[in-house]
């Protein structure tokens, strides 16, 4: 249905339009006796107040306003009846759905003085007119119910909304940091053997026709490295999927496996030596994990960029409650080629330049630890790390 400047209206708004019609019409043309009857003005009155309450979600206080004025003309022309009130009842709840709290207050006072002037001059002032009182707090207090409760119930929304959006980015966040690990899992796996199997091959290639059995001894050393390093990848995939029954997944690396991680390194051509002093505690899977791995990098940038003949590991446990994990080798400080992978300071912060130190730091941290690198007086380079046990999982 269109009405004059309005659009098209809802069904409900007809609806309600023609329950008010049916309604206030029976009431206007079944009359009191001795009262005024229906008539043309009535029923004009009656057309007015309708057309209003179809307008009612556009303009709800300019229609409350035609209404009352409506009703109140009924009364001038002498008409009494219980429902002539229903299309002023209609736009004060309406005034309160779709209005804020101070304006329906205001509006409902003004309502409430005009409909006890209108009931207490027709009732002759012989008595108070409390019904005439009654009838626009409650069309205005059924409106602020509703209001209300629509309001609740899109804060729940916003609410909800808000949650799932937060679980969404904790998810994201989880992702993030699982990829992440698994980057630094398969980096450390892949440099290591690679830059081990480099200089195996490379020994193998320059000796295989003058000595035949160190280009032999250095293959077979370079294949047990892309073994090792096979084994470790399959560890490291098998988090990606659920094993099936009988796979056999081998642990992640601790500190007992760095006697192989050392004599591979030798076989690779750099003198390496280990101190291992952990009295004798068990420490976190974690913490030995993050030592490993550390030991594994450090290790992988000597061979790769140090141009060096001998490195020293120390794995130590300093005050009972940390792991002190140091790297020193005797190259050339940082070259040309350490300065472009080796970004940082001695506060431990890296750099775009590669993703070893980054890795280092970024697995130091997260178990709360910290690691240092720079060049050591005299000639050479330190890699020193510090990875709190206490708290963490055994």
């Amino acid at each position: 249905m269109r009405i004059p400047g309005g659009g098209m209206r809802s069904p409900v708004d007809v609806a309600v339009a023609a329950v008010v019609a049916a309604l206030t019409g029976m009431d206007a043309w079944w009359n009191q006796p001795g009262t005024r009857q229906a008539d043309g003005l009535t029923y004009l009155l009656l057309v007015v107040s309708v057309v209003a309450v179809l307008a009612r979600r556009r303009r709800p206080v300019v229609v409350a306003v035609v209404c009352m004025a409506a009703l109140t003309s009924w009364y001038a022309l002498g008409h009494r009846g219980e429902l002539l009130n229903l299309p002023s009842m209609v736009a004060l709840y309406t005034v309160a759905v779709q209005s804020a709290r101070r304006r329906t207050v205001l509006i409902g006072l003004v309502a409430v003085v005009w409909s006890a002037g209108l009931g207490w001059v027709a009732g002759g002032r012989s008595s108070a007119p409390v019904a005439d009182m009654l009838w626009p707090a409650v069309a205005l207090l059924l409106g602020e119910v509703v209001r209300g409760r629509r309001e609740l119930l899109a804060e729940f929304a916003v609410r909800e909304a808000r949650a799932a959006a937060d679980r969404e980015r904790e998810a994201h966040r989880r992702v993030q940091q699982e990829r992440l690990r698994l980057a630094r899992e398969f980096h450390d796996v892949v440099a290591h053997t690679i830059a081990a199997v480099n200089v195996q091959t490379g020994v193998a290639v320059a000796a295989f026709d003058r000595r035949p059995d160190a280009a032999r001894a250095a293959l077979a050393s370079a294949r047990a490295s892309s073994r090792d390093a096979l084994r470790e990848l399959r560890a490291t995939v098998a988090l990606l999927r659920d094993a099936a029954p009988g796979d056999s997944i081998d642990p992640a690396p601790r500190l007992g496996q760095l006697d192989e991680l050392v004599a591979r390194t030798n076989g690779a051509g750099l003198s390496v030596s280990l101190h291992r002093d952990t009295g004798g505690r068990e420490l976190p899977a974690v913490v030995e994990l993050a030592a490993y791995r550390i030991v594994q990098e450090a290790l992988t940038n000597v061979i790769r960029h140090a141009d060096a003949d001998a490195a020293a590991v120390s794995v130590t446990c300093g005050g009972g409650d940390a792991v002190v994990v140091e790297v020193t080798d005797d190259g050339a400080g940082i070259g040309d080629h350490r300065r472009r992978l080796l970004v940082g300071d001695s506060s431990g912060s890296a750099g775009p330049g590669g993703y070893g130190l980054t890795g280092m730091a970024e697995r130091a941290a997260a178990i709360g630890g910290r690691v240092q690198w720079g060049p050591v007086p005299g000639g050479g380079f330190r890699v020193h790390a510090v990875l709190p046990v206490a708290g963490g999982p055994p």
